[in-house]
């Protein structure tokens, strides 16, 4: 038996009578479990399965007040000044316990390499503070740990604490603050994943994959690089393209494969391209994306040193722990070192290739240590910490264009849904594994931490963010769905600059086939 209290707090009823559902908690209220619906059915502490459940940011019990005139020394501590209260330990699921370090140290092919575990590079702690004594040299020293927050954005160089120089198109208050905006698209993203992943339940999109407990990484790593740098996803980087500028329109159209899809409805969901935002399309199969990157980044280093007075570019190949045990990322990493190339290897590492825990994976320290083998650069980066993330990506960025070479990123994080649509992680995972996560390591939940202690989010604010970000989704996703599917002939274009003669034919005959059978 399971408990009952509400089905949804809310839903909405689409035009042809479906329902679409938001936040579900099946707590408090007999119910047997054979009579809840099919996708509602995997029981998590109570909740229904992390995907379908309620994605209110975990908040903390915190009154903010009013933000007011402030005097010298009234300003709450940026830094974690209690030792005590700093962990210089970290376990991710999975893997081994770590160090933690809030010193950037990218190690270079002929440096030592870390003795032992490498080390995780973090800058703030989960209670949304950062990290105090000789562990804070990175980002802001100590004479400055009394300051608001809009002095802070001043005195170094991370884009995420510094004013975008334009609007951001998708920000209809604060629209220069850069760090809201980061924000405010990690909860865009979440409340994405949420619907559209209840929309693929209802039958409406054929597959999904969210992003849940990866959010941080993605923003992270995405504002710190150049708008012209080439993107070759995987297949969970939404965030990425997001922060880029794809809009919630182009996200639904894709999902729902209409004839606004950039790809013309030959796609499965979530399978995104752009050219104009140099984001190469996502193919299923595991690791093609990395062989592709280094061509790329090796024809940018060809450019480079023909036109010496352009703006240098780099590729960046993101990629999971189970994607790394693919011949595809050998090969990647060895032609990339050899040849020399600017890009950055970024890879998430989540705990799980889709059921397999890394301790089946591997039996080294993780994928970072496999960089100074190929001759490779490298850092480890708490993927939790949006800060530390977008710090090692500029590093990286700027040490690849510098050398012409390539960095490896292991970011540390955990994949709190299931691995897409067609997955069931309560048959591989304990709920209890995904709910210490989740209370613990939200990446989204720490930046609200941080937000809050600076007077820049409240519940108040909070909850407007996400009443209108869901309100969006809904909006998008309802007129994706109501457009018409592509022009059958979309099937055959686009891959060749002249038809050849058997594809002509294959289009012909399918053409005589729906006219047999009167399909419009």
């Amino acid at each position: 038996m399971i408990r009952w209290t509400k089905l949804w707090l809310a839903s909405r009823t689409t035009k042809n009578g479906r329902i679409l559902f938001h936040d579900v908690d099946i707590r408090n209220c007999d119910r047997p479990m054979s009579t809840v619906p099919l996708h509602l059915a995997r029981s998590n502490n109570g909740m229904v399965n992390v995907l379908v459940k309620s994605t209110k940011v975990p908040r903390p019990a915190m009154i903010v007040q009013p933000k007011q005139k402030k005097k010298d020394g009234d300003y709450p501590p940026l830094l974690n000044e209690k030792s005590e209260a700093m962990p210089d330990h970290i376990s991710y699921v999975g893997n081994e316990r770590m160090p933690i370090t809030s010193i950037l140290n990218i190690v270079k092919p002929k440096d030592d390499v870390p003795r032992g575990i490498w080390p995780v590079f973090r800058m703030m702690d989960e209670n949304g503070m950062f990290r105090g004594g000789e562990r804070s040299t990175h980002l802001f020293p100590t004479e400055f740990v009394n300051h608001d927050l809009d002095q802070l954005r001043e005195i170094r160089s991370s884009a995420l604490l510094h004013p975008s120089a334009h609007e951001y198109p998708d920000m209809t208050t604060n629209p220069h603050n850069t760090l809201l905006r980061a924000h405010r698209q990690m909860i865009r993203l979440r409340k994405m994943d949420t619907i559209l992943h209840n929309a693929q339940r209802q039958g409406r999109i054929s597959f999904y994959m969210t992003h849940h407990g990866e959010e941080g990484l993605l923003i992270g790593s995405a504002s710190a690089l150049n708008s012209k740098d080439f993107v070759f996803a995987q297949y969970r980087e939404a965030g990425v393209l997001m922060w880029r500028g794809f809009t919630l329109d182009q996200f639904c159209n894709q999902c729902f494969s209409n004839d606004l899809d950039l790809g013309k409805g030959r796609q499965m969901p979530v399978h995104y391209g752009c050219r104009a935002l140099n984001f190469q399309t996502v193919s299923s199969p595991l690791g093609t994306q990395l062989t592709q990157a280094v061509g790329a980044a090796y024809k940018f280093k060809l450019d480079a040193a023909s036109h010496p007075e352009k703006e240098p570019i780099i590729s960046i190949a993101y990629f999971g722990d189970g994607a790394a045990s693919c011949i595809d990322f050998h090969s990647a990493c060895n032609f990339a070192s050899t040849l020399r190339v600017p890009m950055i290897f970024f890879c998430r590492n989540n705990g799980y290739a889709i059921s397999t825990p890394v301790k089946d994976q591997y039996a080294g320290d993780g994928i970072i240590s496999r960089a100074p083998g190929y001759g490779m650069a490298g850092i480890r980066v708490d993927g939790n910490d949006i800060f530390a993330v977008h710090a090692a990506v500029q590093a990286a960025r700027a040490y690849a264009v510098e050398t012409s070479s390539p960095v490896m990123i292991e970011a540390m994080t955990y994949r709190q849904g299931h691995h897409s649509t067609s997955d069931d992680s309560s048959r591989y995972r304990a709920a209890e594994e995904v709910q210490k996560a989740t209370d613990v390591s939200d990446p989204t939940a720490r930046l609200d931490l941080f937000l809050r202690r600076f007077g820049w989010m409240d519940d108040n604010i909070s909850t407007s963010i996400e009443d209108e970000e869901r309100i969006a989704v809904i909006r998008a996703m309802e007129a994706a769905e109501a457009r018409p599917d592509p022009k059958i002939e979309h099937m055959f274009e686009d891959v060749y600059h002249e038809k050849p003669p058997h594809l002509v034919k294959q289009e012909e005959e399918l053409k005589r086939h729906l006219e047999n059978y009167q399909v419009q």
